[in-house]
């Protein structure tokens, strides 16, 4: 049976794709865009850029005025206490930066920073580097067999001289739910600050920052159908407090002279600079386009899509999954198969995936494997879209062995 996708006529892409017989199977690298974005965007270009905070002329203003709408709609996503729990980033990976940096004056020698095993590079390389500038102690968490964080480890490793646990909450290569819900108590049971790599995780379904109780959570917006170069950092109230400036120059500082200088709290101290004003509103938009959709068959959809994609790979000899993948991705390896050739077939057949370490090298050589084939889904992917992968796929390895 064909899985139907009724948001996919609202992805203008997926019709450009589809007559250039192109499917796209990389939605966890970047998500294609809604047309209320494709809008949102046209529409303030050609009304009149303006710069935001800075002027009291009626672009500005209403520049001003839609940027922090967009800021409004982020908080209301993530069920924040309240906007100003809301810092706008150029991404996810920027949004961890900003928080290795702005932490560091609380890691001294022989603290402890605890990762996973599975951590992006962009939620293990700053933490690794502040380990290194503060001659701190960069721990990691192993998995279990399915690919989730192992919790009686974690509860071992996580002691007194934990400063900060920085996690994901949904893997980019296993696919597999993180179980925050343990691990970020055994953190905060020691003060630990928490900190949750939403990249992934924040793209399927409604996550509520007030109930899973972290103190920092970050986001990139062209994961979540937004636009490129935008992210999000939330930090409950007290938390951020705790952050010092990273970035200096206009509009972050109070008060200026020659020697000296004063500086905003969040969320304005931590935007410096001009902000990708287009992006913010466009990520607006698309929350918008997002929150008027039905929650439940989305979820529905993608979970169809999902058990379909895992169950053509389980019937296909020497296809080897990592993890147990639960949501909207499935990455295998193929025996005797080099992944970068199949991946070369399937891109000549016009199907998009995503081939190598999925910039998750520690996590590759864990699981023993110099790389893997991702297929990862979207709320616009359909039933063809699969049938046309498995073909394709038959195909590549009738070649290759």
């Amino acid at each position: 049976m064909s899985l139907i996708s009724p948001w996919r006529a609202d992805f203008p892409a997926l019709a450009i794709f589809e007559a250039q017989s192109q499917t796209y199977l990389d939605s966890a690298a970047t998500a294609q865009k809604p047309q209320a974005l494709i809008d949102a965007l046209t529409g303030y270009y050609t009304c009149g850029t303006a710069n935001v905070h800075r002027a009291q002329h009626q672009p500005a203003e209403r520049a001003t005025r839609a940027f922090e709408d967009a800021r409004i709609k982020v908080a209301r996503w993530l069920n924040a206490s309240c906007p100003t729990e809301i810092v706008f980033t150029r991404g996810a990976t920027e949004a961890l930066n900003l928080l290795a940096y702005g932490l560091e004056h609380l890691i001294e020698a022989d603290d402890e920073i605890v990762i996973s095993t599975l951590e992006h590079h962009a939620n293990l390389l700053p933490w690794q580097q502040l380990a290194k500038r503060r001659n701190a102690k960069l721990l990691v968490l192993p998995l279990d067999d399915r690919g989730a964080i192992d919790v009686e480890a974690a509860a071992r490793l996580i002691g007194p001289r934990t400063r900060l646990l920085a996690v994901s909450q949904l893997s980019n290569v296993l696919g597999v739910w993180q179980p925050l819900a343990e691990l970020l108590p055994l953190a905060k049971a020691q003060g630990a600050l928490t900190v949750v790599d939403g990249a992934q995780g924040v793209v399927h379904g409604r996550h509520d920052m007030q109930a899973l109780a972290c103190d920092f959570y970050v986001l990139s917006s062209h994961k979540l159908y937004g636009p490129e170069g935008v992210g999000a950092l939330y930090g409950r109230g007290e938390s951020l407090l705790e952050l010092r400036h990273w970035q200096f120059g206009g509009e972050m500082v109070r008060v200026a002279d020659f020697q000296t200088a004063d500086f905003h709290a969040a969320p304005l101290g931590f935007e410096a600079g001009t902000p990708p004003i287009g992006g913010v509103i466009g990520l607006g938009a698309t929350l918008d386009y997002l929150s008027k959709l039905d929650a439940a068959a989305v979820t529905g959809h993608e979970q169809a899509l999902h058990m379909k994609l895992l169950a053509g790979l389980a019937v296909r000899d020497g296809v080897r999954l990592l993890g147990d993948p639960q949501v909207a991705l499935a990455s295998f390896t193929v025996d005797g198969v080099h992944h970068g050739d199949l991946a070369h077939l399937l891109t000549e057949q016009g199907i998009a995936v995503r081939s190598g370490t999925h910039c998750a090298q520690p996590l590759m050589k864990t699981l023993g494997v110099d790389g893997a084939i991702r297929v990862s889904l979207g709320l616009y992917n359909d039933g063809v879209d699969l049938e046309r992968f498995f073909t394709a796929l038959d195909r590549s390895l009738d070649m290759l062995r």
